[in-house]
């Protein structure tokens, strides 16, 4: 097995012009760590920060390029790691994902569940929609495939009466960053391969630069912990999302090295 790495650039629902940069810092940390290069897709643009259908349609072309590029990844038989800027490009990986790993699980770490849909939101916010669409619960044009029964929660504390109820409905398991991480998660995965979003506000607010900030979230220790559980089993990717290059607009870059260091136990599986 060998490791694609990728790099998205272009828009996806955007509040700032912070997680482009952010997405191009974690790629240059991987390639001096990994000696590889990672596969750059899209421009950087300026952000809109509309509604989520004017947003879906100017980021359309670069999404595609996205599904184009993780079909060829997996169809070649390799695990891709991804720093995909924001939450809203789940909306193109994750059907390929289920397409070409239909036993898969999806493990969203995340402070949100991203499961409304259009009618349900209350924001707007295309990144508040990138798990629904994939769940098959709207038509993001970017196509479905991962059931319900597929998605592990982990460490949401800011859900919509929708989603909650959509999680009760469901039985779809909720890790909360309280519980005892390691064992819920193992008995969550039950053996199955696994694919890893990462949104990281799902860490504590003031570890890294993110858009949205809720406090009790995990810290890089939990991190670790939890990638040391997911990397015993058959990790087919990982995608990085939401870690923005620097606190404020003006402000200096931030490292993403230390959340790259509570990574590695699946970084490193290339290696193995």
């Amino acid at each position: 097995m060998g490791i694609a790495y990728t790099v998205f650039q272009g828009r996806a629902g955007d509040h700032n012009d912070l997680a482009m940069p952010g997405a191009m810092a974690i790629g240059e940390a991987l390639e001096r760590r990994k000696g590889v290069r990672p596969f750059v897709i899209g421009r950087p643009e300026p952000a809109l920060n509309v509604g989520w259908r004017e947003e879906l349609d100017a980021a359309m072309p670069a999404l595609r390029d996205v599904q184009a590029r993780f079909d060829a990844i997996f169809a070649g038989g390799d695990m891709s790691v991804a720093a995909t800027s924001r939450c809203a490009v789940s909306l193109a990986t994750l059907p390929v994902v289920a397409r070409h790993h239909p036993s898969a699980c999806v493990v969203w770490f995340d402070s949100h569940a991203d499961l409304n849909t259009p009618d349900a939101s209350t924001s707007g916010y295309l990144g508040g929609l990138a798990l629904a669409a994939p769940a098959g619960l709207w038509d993001s044009g970017l196509g479905a495939g991962l059931g319900l029964k597929r998605i592990i929660l982990v460490g949401e504390r800011d859900l919509d009466p929708f989603e909650v109820e959509l999680i009760r409905r469901h039985a779809i398991p909720h890790i909360r960053p309280q519980d005892e991480l390691a064992g819920a998660l193992e008995k969550a995965i039950a053996g199955r391969p696994v694919y890893v979003h990462l949104d990281c506000d799902v860490l504590d607010p003031g570890i890294v630069p993110t858009d949205y900030v809720h406090e009790g979230g995990l810290s890089l220790d939990d991190l670790r912990r939890c990638c040391e559980v997911i990397a015993r089993h058959d990790v087919v990717g990982i995608e990085i999302a939401e870690f923005q290059n620097s606190w404020t607009p003006d402000g200096e870059a931030v490292s993403p090295e230390p959340l790259l260091d509570a990574l590695e136990p699946i970084l490193s599986l290339d290696q193995s």
